[in-house]
């Protein structure tokens, strides 16, 4: 295959994130957005070391098992891709990637180990608990939109009025935020130009609690009157209530969604969820995992992971601990759980939340986990990772390791990052007893693996 050149093939299977593996008459070529069964025209933009890469131009025939997708927005938002795919065939889809990829690295190790499958989502539909949309235009100089950007796009955004990985409460105060701004006239910012005002809208819902945090985003270049727009907002009819409104000022030239300053326009600036029987006071920019009701099934299957501990006088680090989940679940059957987490305002809700739900045995402590190890006296007995989707920093993996503890669980929410590390610690004389991947984003190319390594 050449560059330039227009190709038709089968996609034979779809490899992580969303990589489909397309057979044709020349061979072999990766094309992405494309699934599994469907007949596809595309066009090859990249050969290198007889490894082809195309964009996809057509779907000439759909496959097999698709369906018509639930979402009016798929195929332009680039949020899901297996939408139009039954949900059993999704998760067959994505079974299939973290076992390839497992299977690539673990075919070193001598010792057996056990694929447990995957593990559905209790829910697939409006299950995000937070959601950030970007002001915009979908076409140059068009209307205002506020949602998604576009598949391929780096500017234009989709207005996701219907977008069904969030409830409803999401999507009436998406499309009254949009209304009430366009009417007002207000600009979005332009990241070109570096002008305009309106940025970002953040929507945090608890599911157990009904609670809602919102928060709008803009630049300082203008200061209009925003209580119209708050009353508006509270006199919807939802079926959560508002915990707080809040209007973040951000003038970084980054599209990030971050606080040069926060103003409360409405209650305050967190609210609450309830996870495991536990209690989680949530603020803005908190770590949280987006589905609240997979999560519970990702971390009871980490705790049993983790199996007894065989005594309560056991030292448990939770490294990279976000805002504790992991460790005041572990609290109650070990002598002491210390959570690392780099995110400063994480650590202070996860201190927050155990003292909420009466654990004394948790320690928190904010830093790089590269750097943070070296200060710490008390040696663990058991080790819980749960890195960022880059994975561990090879530094602090060689620490890790280093303390020889007999086992660990690695929850990753990226399993290429995941292989990766695993190869440092089957050199390193640890194995993989078992595996298993948990669905916690729907729709979209998101999964979580959980492993169990032992030392041998």
């Amino acid at each position: 295959m050449k560059k330039g050149q227009v190709v038709t093939g089968i996609v034979e299977r779809v490899d992580f994130p969303n990589k489909g593996i397309v057979k044709t008459e020349d061979g072999v070529c990766v094309v992405k957005n494309a699934l599994p069964g469907q007949k596809i025209r595309a066009g090859i933009n990249k050969v290198r070391k007889g490894k082809a890469e195309g964009r996809l131009l057509e779907v000439e025939e759909k496959s097999p098992v698709e369906i018509e997708s639930p979402c009016p927005h798929f195929g332009l938002c680039g949020g899901c891709t297996y939408i139009s795919l039954p949900y059993e065939e999704q998760l067959a889809v994505k079974e299939g990637q973290v076992k390839r990829l497992l299977d690539s690295v673990l075919c070193r190790q001598d010792t057996p180990w056990t694929f447990e499958g995957i593990k559905a989502s209790p829910v697939q539909f409006g299950y995000r608990n937070k959601m950030e949309f970007s002001f915009g235009d979908e076409v140059k100089d068009g209307p205002l939109s506020l949602g998604m950007h576009k598949r391929g796009s780096f500017y234009d955004i989709v207005s996701v009025t219907d977008c069904q990985i969030v409830d409803a409460d999401y999507r009436a105060i998406l499309t009254y935020t949009r209304d009430y701004f366009e009417k007002e006239g207000l600009p979005f910012y332009h990241r070109l130009r570096h002008e305009g005002f309106l940025r970002h809208l953040l929507v945090r819902k608890a599911v157990r609690t009904g609670e809602i945090l919102v928060a709008l985003v803009t630049t300082s270049q203008m200061a209009p009157e925003l209580q119209p727009w708050v009353d508006g907002l509270l006199s919807l009819s939802l079926k959560g209530n508002f915990a707080g409104i809040l209007h973040i000022i951000n003038d970084s030239v980054a599209d990030v969604v971050k606080s040069d300053e926060t103003r409360i326009l409405y209650g305050q600036d967190y609210f609450y969820e309830e996870l495991l029987g536990l209690k989680f006071k949530i603020s803005t920019f908190s770590f949280f995992q987006t589905n609240s009701l997979s999560a519970e099934v990702l971390y009871e299957t980490a705790r049993e992971y983790v199996g007894d501990l065989n005594g309560a006088d056991k030292i448990v680090y939770d490294l990279y601990s976000g805002t504790g989940t992991i460790a005041q679940l572990m609290a109650p059957v070990a002598k002491k759980v210390i959570g690392v987490e780099i995110v400063e305002e994480a650590v202070e809700a996860a201190k927050k939340n155990a003292e909420l739900n009466g654990l004394h045995n948790c320690e928190f402590i904010a830093g790089d986990v590269l750097k943070v190890l070296d200060d710490i006296e008390e040696k663990p007995d058991m080790i819980i990772l749960d890195p960022p989707r880059d994975g561990i920093h090879p530094k602090a993996l060689g620490k890790i390791i280093g303390y020889g503890i007999d086992k660990l669980v690695y929850i990753s929410c990226k399993p290429t990052s995941l292989v990766r590390d695993l190869e440092t610690f089957l050199d390193s004389g640890y194995v993989v007893e078992k595996a298993v991947a948990v669905d916690q984003f729907p729709w979209t190319t998101g999964i979580e693996t959980i492993a169990v390594l032992k030392r041998l």
